[in-house]
């Protein structure tokens, strides 16, 4: 069983029997809860902190925990009513709506219930975490003289120069930025360059994420549909003639959710094509560190082919970490890196220091590169796992490409298997999977689905989640 379902189960039942205890009345120990129960002391310590958060009970060092004493008088209700009208009041004058969805994001950081095996999931398992040599990372860099103190605001200049050479071409350490994960950069990107109720170009299908910020920044996205290589250049061309947009935001390697990428042929004519819109390219390179034993040769990042400050480029080493590990580059030429660099001071002041200091003891330890080597080969395994279960199981689901990167496959439904029921059916039958609706930013063409392979905890889980799928479709069907 995961740690979080344990701790869930654990606080549950403690939450029962508080009642056997008066106002003020001790709780067993920790060690006596850990004998009881047959858990960790991280499940104990974690369930008691979570009743804390709640109110339930406190807790005092060096004494245990105590069931709370009742509040004496109920807090008001209050009247958040007067809400409505204001966070309203401008929709008339808004071009686009500045509501923010963010059920496409929720899917993929939602922990599913007790039980229920997460094909949902947009990060590693923590079994293919490097957390012994992130644990030992960020031990060495809160010893580093100065760790504690206000970084640089563009971030620490060796952090941008292992940056810049890795997305290479003749990307410096001056045109790189440290910001606080992907999803921050993208936010830091679309704001500086599109003015609210401006069109931005998007993949179709696409990341929720960054639909979500570009709505959130009051943008109209506006798909562009991709094939097994890619973005189609000749409709980005139509597309940005059609609305006069002036960003295209994609994901040329293992693009998410196909799998994707950008075919060598359309690399050049995508930023030809930017060029003469007078357009930015914002390249979200996020998996490239995910890549699967068997991918061969990687192209290197558009950036890096980019002498012109077309490309705006966001890098991660979230996805190959821990996602509480949110160090990111954003790399840029020319007057835009200023515009970005301004707007990351006003949102964020500052990546902490301690957490770009624990970055670079990672990436220069020896424990990163056989971190790499490692995922690469457990990633095929569970890649290779789940295509031949679906296969064997699921030959009706359409599997069009079988990707050599990142971390899920993207199916297609047939018209008799309803999105929406298969994902209701699926969750009865214990399996949680990614419907795919919140990936088009229109209509979509047809049902999909997306499920990932890195965030169950191996093989067995994932032969057993699709078992637990056809039981779904044939419920469905």
């Amino acid at each position: 069983m995961q740690e979080r379902s344990s701790v869930g189960e654990l606080a549950e039942r403690l939450r029962q029997e508080l009642d056997r205890y008066s106002p003020g009345g001790k709780l067993p120990s920790s060690r006596a809860l850990v004998e009881r129960y047959r858990v960790s002391p991280v499940t104990v310590s974690r369930a008691l902190a979570q009743l804390a958060a709640e109110g339930l009970v406190v807790t005092r060092p060096g004494a245990g925990a105590f069931r709370s004493r009742p509040r004496t008088t109920p807090a008001p209700a209050g009247d958040t009513s007067w809400q409505e009208v204001a966070l309203s009041a401008d929709a008339s004058t808004d071009l686009v709506p500045r509501s923010v969805d963010a059920s496409g994001v929720v899917v993929s950081l939602a922990a599913p219930p007790p039980g229920v095996i997460e094909f949902t999931g947009g990060y590693l398992h923590p079994s293919l975490q490097p957390e012994q040599a992130l644990a030992a990372a960020l031990s060495r860099a809160s010893r580093r003289p100065g760790a504690w103190g206000r970084p640089p605001m563009e971030g620490l200049v060796e952090l941008r120069e292992w940056f810049a050479r890795s997305i290479g071409g003749a990307v410096t350490a001056a045109e790189v930025l440290i910001a606080a994960g992907g999803q921050s950069a993208l936010t830091i990107a679309l704001r500086a360059l599109a003015p609210p109720g401006a069109p931005v170009l998007v993949e179709s299908p696409t990341y929720p994420g960054m639909l979500a910020i570009a709505r959130a920044a009051g943008l109209r996205p506006v798909p562009v549909p991709v094939d097994a290589d890619g973005v189609r250049p000749e409709l980005l061309a139509d597309a940005f003639r059609a609305t006069g947009a002036r960003v295209f935001v994609c994901q040329p390697l293992f693009q998410n959710p196909t799998g994707a990428v950008l075919a060598p042929e359309r690399r050049g004519e995508v930023l030809r094509i930017a060029r003469e819109a007078g357009a930015f390219v914002v390249e979200d390179d996020f998996v490239r560190r995910l890549v699967h034993e068997d991918a061969g040769e990687l192209p290197r990042p558009l950036a890096a082919e980019d002498a012109d400050g077309v490309v705006v480029h966001v890098c991660s080493l979230t996805k190959a970490t821990s996602p509480s590990f949110r160090v990111c580059a954003l790399a840029a030429r020319g007057p835009v890196l200023e515009r970005l660099r301004a707007i990351q001071i006003v949102d964020t002041f500052f990546v902490p220091r301690p957490l770009q200091e624990a970055a670079l003891e990672l990436v220069g330890s020896p424990a990163w590169p056989r971190h790499l080597r490692s995922i690469s080969a457990d990633l095929r395994a569970r890649r290779d796992t789940m295509t031949a279960a679906l296969r064997l199981h699921l030959p009706e689901l359409a599997l069009p490409h079988v990707p050599s990167g990142g971390y899920h496959l993207w199916l297609r439904l047939p018209e008799a298997l309803p999105e929406p029921a298969l994902t209701a059916a699926a969750l009865r039958a214990g399996v949680a999977l990614t419907p795919g609706r919140p990936y088009f930013s229109a209509e979509p063409p047809a049902g999909h689905i997306r499920l990932s392979f890195a965030a169950v905890a191996g093989a067995g889980e994932i032969a057993e989640g699709v078992r637990r799928l056809r039981t779904a479709c044939d419920e469905v069907l």
